[in-house]
């Protein structure tokens, strides 16, 4: 039997109200939804945690599967280019040097260096540092100046060897994030085994040579030495460090007695006359800073804190 046209026609159309219903609910579930993500200020910091930990477990997988073995490794920048930051160590399309944090190091002009500057407003880095962790993008000026934060890292491994380089601050970068203070530096790494466990020399903008190590995650100063005359203050005398000036830093590591390792520490302030001063030496006995000492052989390199930096002359064998 059939059903009369107008029966037909009413349940037609009661199928298309329940529909246009269906739909209106759609559409406000997802509008709620979207107010809920940009006004949960929690929930935005939990995506971005998120997101920068996936981040941060790719650069503390295994750095390198076979790392490349040398007996010395030069750097003169006299080859230009460009070299990317990568999250792995085995994607950096440079065979030597991996930018771990940074987004650039440039080699022209026989000089090694930093981004100079700001980055431009929705540009790839910016974006990508602006929407990391909280502390990240506060640490680079919302993804600005992602050279706050520079770490240039050697692909190459090293035991028992000396470092060196010469480091020229264009400009200290005055952030008015909490990590700008008297510890920012211009750093050597030595024996990077990763992130967390790591040995540090350099020179502080308060003036001072040290020497640090990272041991499972926490910094102990093994040594300290002030160099520079001035009082520092962050804010009216926020850096001591000269700047457009060369300035070298070397390192000499070495296992002791099986289980120790001794540091030096040189500066050298008049590149002209290779006027290195042995500043600094000292023994991690493996008791006293944290834990055992560093005894494997790990990878070197260069770090630099709220500075655009110039880079020449380094050395590691």
């Amino acid at each position: 039997m059939k059903l009369p046209w107008n029966k037909i026609k009413l349940k037609i159309l009661i199928t298309f109200i329940t529909l246009v219903i269906f739909a209106i609910y759609l559409v406000i579930f997802v509008i709620y939804f979207e107010y809920i993500i940009r006004n949960n200020p929690s929930f935005n910091n939990f995506i971005a945690t998120q997101t920068k930990e996936t981040e941060i477990q790719l650069k503390k997988l295994p750095l390198e599967e076979t790392p490349i073995q040398k007996n010395s490794f030069s750097e003169s920048f006299s080859t230009p280019y460009i070299l990317e930051e990568t999250g792995a160590m085995f994607d950096s399309t440079n065979e030597d040097w991996w930018v771990n944090s940074g987004a650039f190091l440039y080699s022209e002009n026989e000089i090694g260096r930093t981004l100079f500057g700001e980055l431009a407003t929705g540009s790839e880095w910016q974006i990508k540092y602006q929407d990391a962790t909280e502390a990240t993008a506060s640490e680079t000026d919302g993804g600005y100046y992602p050279q706050n934060i520079f770490r240039l890292i050697t692909r190459s491994k090293w035991k028992d060897f000396k470092q060196e380089a010469f480091y020229n601050i264009h400009k200290y970068n005055l952030s008015t994030d909490f990590y700008r203070k008297a510890s920012n530096a211009i750093l050597l790494f030595s024996r990077y085994q990763d992130s967390d466990n790591l040995y540090y020399t350099g020179l502080r903008v308060d003036g001072s040579v040290v020497v640090k190590k990272k041991y499972q995650k926490k910094y102990y100063t093994m040594a300290s030495e002030k160099i520079l005359a001035g009082v520092y203050h962050i804010d009216t005398n926020p850096n001591l460090i000269p700047i457009n000036q060369w300035i070298g830093i070397r390192n000499e590591v070495k296992t002791i007695n099986t289980d120790q390792v001794e540091i030096k520490v040189f500066i050298n302030m008049d590149r002209a006359n290779e006027d290195w001063k042995e500043i600094i030496t000292v023994i991690d006995d493996g008791k006293s800073f944290g834990g055992d000492a560093i005894l494997t052989a790990g990878y070197a390199g260069i770090r630099t804190d709220f500075m655009d930096v110039k880079f020449d002359n380094y050395f590691v064998g």
